[in-house]
């Protein structure tokens, strides 16, 4: 059965980090059989954190980040079409181009894209942009270059807070607007997210937290020229950079019957997705952004990441089980982990801050913009971020990884007295935020064209 695994025809769907990383593994693991990999974009895969940093700081150009390959995965690049439909039991994948794959087991890596501005007609004027692409860094970083008055950031996420650090590097002005009580909050909850809104205030950032942009206004000629914002005010802009959050690329799945939705595709421990219906596959494998996954240490919720550790490491195990019969296969137990550099501040962060309920201050001080918070929901640690103190996350991550009580034990060489004290942690629900959290923990959602199956 194992050598069988290693031979006929793999497909994957998605050039991305995710799909790039289970090639070269296939290969890594002794599949010897056709490997084909298909991505909608044009370009050979390409690293993505460095957009929203160096790219739109004219330190690298937005086409120089491609990922280096590990090995030659030897595979058919299928670039620059789209899959537009999954066939399960003819085991086919279609193409935009009229072509289908045939594939003997099939990994979809197909990742998220960037949330449009709602109203069509306003996110095609002229200097509003969205960030997920190449194409998109490389534009809006020409755009930055001309030193437009000012930028409207529209969301305080990561990707949004990136954005409006690199603005402030350049010398322009910004304005970030927010839903929430403040940048950052969806992911790091409400202590943390206080120092975020300080921090960009400190470097000069017009940050409007607990507003939203009802609309954006244009010239006679189709240019972005400001905004209306929810406290009746105008603001005056040259550039609009629309950062609410991802859209998992799902759609091409609607009527393949698998567990696809709003919050990503379904699947085990070991990335065999899951039918509507909740029956595992042993043909079909899911990994990176597009994934939903139960996780042992957090109750088994599924899980949703967008996090380039992740896409890395779940790629791994899902190539493998793809050449490895059942009881030789391995689950994705990966911790998440994700980082952020912006105005200063080196952000690391390890669990999930979202699955929580009480913080404590375990290290350092916010005064000192150096500082370590753990996490704990029912008693035990459940993540913890670091704020210029990356080295601690180490030791951090072992008390989530042994379900550790909470609050946790003196450990760290200047724990303050502080740390005894335990704070709510303030994680606010999703839907009062612009931006969406990179990690989020996900129910069942329930689909409208599930029916039950009864027995005549």
């Amino acid at each position: 059965m194992a050598s069988d695994l290693r031979e006929g025809r793999i497909v994957i769907v998605g050039a991305s980090l995710a799909g790039l990383r289970a090639a070269e593994a296939l290969r890594e693991e002794g599949f010897t059989g056709s490997l084909t990999v298909v991505g909608d974009e044009p370009y050979p895969p390409y690293d993505r954190p460095p957009l929203s940093k160096q790219v739109l700081l004219g330190l690298a150009a937005a086409d120089a980040t491609g990922l280096p390959m590990r090995r030659d995965p030897d595979a058919h690049w299928r670039l620059g079409v789209r899959a537009t439909g999954l066939d399960p039991l003819g085991k086919r994948v279609m193409l935009a181009d009229g072509e289908s794959l045939p594939f003997d087991r099939l990994l979809i890596a197909t990742g998220t894209r960037a949330r449009p501005w709602p109203n069509p007609e306003e996110a095609a004027l002229d200097g509003v942009f969205t960030l997920r692409t190449c194409v998109d860094a490389g534009r809006l970083a020409e755009r930055l270059a001309a030193t437009p008055r000012r930028v409207l950031v529209i969301g305080g996420g990561f990707t949004g807070s990136e954005i409006a650090s690199a603005c402030r590097e350049r010398g322009l002005e910004v304005t970030v607007t927010e839903r929430g009580p403040a940048p950052l909050v969806g992911a790091l909850g409400g202590t943390l997210s206080k120092l975020a809104a300080g921090m960009q205030r400190n470097h000069g950032v017009d940050l409007r937290c607990g507003a939203t942009v009802t609309a954006l206004r244009g010239d006679a000629n189709g240019r972005f020229t400001g905004a209306d914002l929810s406290d009746g005010s105008h603001l005056d802009a040259d550039v609009c950079v629309v950062a609410l959050g991802a859209v998992r690329n799902v759609e091409w799945l609607a009527d393949s019957g698998l567990a696809a939705g709003p919050r990503g595709i379904a699947c085990d421990a070991g990335c065999r997705a899951f039918d509507m219906y909740g029956i595992v596959s042993d043909d079909v494998f899911v990994a990176g952004d597009v994934s939903r996954f139960p996780h042992p240490l957090f109750e088994y919720q599924m899980l949703s990441l967008e996090h380039w550790g992740n896409a890395v490491a779940q790629a791994e195990v899902a190539a493998y089980n793809m050449v490895n019969p059942g009881p030789l296969r391995r689950p994705h137990l990966a911790l998440p982990t994700f980082w952020s550099s912006q105005f200063g501040l080196n952000i690391k962060s390890v669990g999930v801050p979202a699955f929580s309920d009480q913080i404590v201050l375990a290290q350092g001080s916010l005064e000192e913009r150096r500082l370590a918070v753990v996490y704990g929901y029912r008693g035990r640690v459940t993540a913890a971020v670091t704020v210029n103190m990356a080295k601690s996350l180490e030791y951090y991550q072992h008390l989530i990884e042994t379900a550790a009580p909470f609050p946790p034990a003196p450990g760290a060489a200047d724990r303050p007295a502080a740390a005894e004290l335990t704070l709510p942690s303030d994680v606010p629900d999703p839907k009062g935020l612009s931006h969406s959290p990179t990690v989020a923990l996900t129910g069942h959602l329930p689909d409208r064209r599930l029916t039950v199956v009864r027995p005549d």
